[in-house]
């Protein structure tokens, strides 16, 4: 797991969004990984303009989204599908059959989506690079803490604290979700590279549980120490609890030495 602490959030969305510039550059047809949030819209933002002064295009990339809410129809403007073509679909060069959320349409068994969101990531080749967040109880996608570690796609009840964090996105008058579909967290670790982005006082608790605590389904971000191919960016408010920060800064000075010398950092 590489721990990259940078100075705001600004410079934590500006780093995410070169990793992803790079690796399109190698790999134009990436399947990538996709999440909502905050701390990802500044991502994209940084993404859409990139795209937009032609440093890099989406046209042979696709995506699968993390997580979408169950009850809400994908045209709703409170759905994840409607975040994503809001924020970053219908502002890139990526066609639009080729993104993927795991939708449940009106009348359909919630229960058959997760085996067939299984199998179209399959199909595709599997995930070159899964970004997400973190959610201040360590949860990763829907994956609240006591999920399964071996977990697939499937339908989750979100925790009350979740449902409170979420529902400032909502009016009084509008249905907010109890439930979602979400990877699961084995879906997730067999990403073959993953992006954590983290930002804020209130996720320092949550990201020292996940880089320095012991791997529990408590903390399901936790898991990603098992992952060979992580990377966590995080602001100086995230990382302010980690307790081997000088480490991380200076491994991550001498990592950055080695691929200047090698000519594998690109702008």
């Amino acid at each position: 797991m590489e721990i990259i602490v940078l100075k705001d959030a600004e410079k934590v969305a500006s780093l995410g969004a070169k990793l992803v510039s790079e690796l399109l550059r190698v790999r134009p047809a990436a399947v990538l990984g996709l999440a909502t949030g905050s701390t990802q819209l500044a991502l994209y933002r940084q993404l859409v303009e990139r795209y937009e002064n032609n440093k890099i295009s989406f046209s042979q990339a696709s995506s699968f989204n993390l997580d979408e809410y169950l009850g809400i129809a994908a045209d709703n403007p409170q759905s994840y599908r409607a975040y994503m073509d809001r924020e970053f679909f219908d502002r890139i060069n990526i066609d639009k059959d080729n993104t993927h959320l795991p939708c449940c349409e009106d009348g359909e068994n919630p229960v058959l989506v997760g085996p067939r969101y299984e199998q179209m990531i399959s199909d595709a080749g599997g995930i070159d690079l899964q970004l997400m967040g973190i959610g201040v109880n360590g949860h990763i996608g829907f994956n609240e803490p006591s999920s399964s570690l071996s977990s697939r796609t499937r339908v989750k009840t979100l925790t009350q604290q979740t449902y409170r964090d979420n529902s400032r996105l909502f009016s009084k008058t509008e249905f907010q979700p109890k439930l979602a579909i979400t990877m699961g967290i084995a879906t997730i670790m067999d990403a073959r590279k993953i992006l954590l982005l983290a930002t804020g006082e209130n996720k320092a608790e949550a990201v020292s549980k996940m880089v320095e605590g012991p791997v529990s389904a408590m903390c399901p971000a936790s898991i990603l120490q098992m992952h060979e191919q992580v990377t966590v960016l995080l602001d100086e408010a995230a990382a302010g609890l980690l307790e081997n920060r000088e480490y991380y800064d200076w491994t991550y000075l001498q990592n950055e030495s080695l691929k200047k010398r090698f000519r594998l950092i690109h702008d």
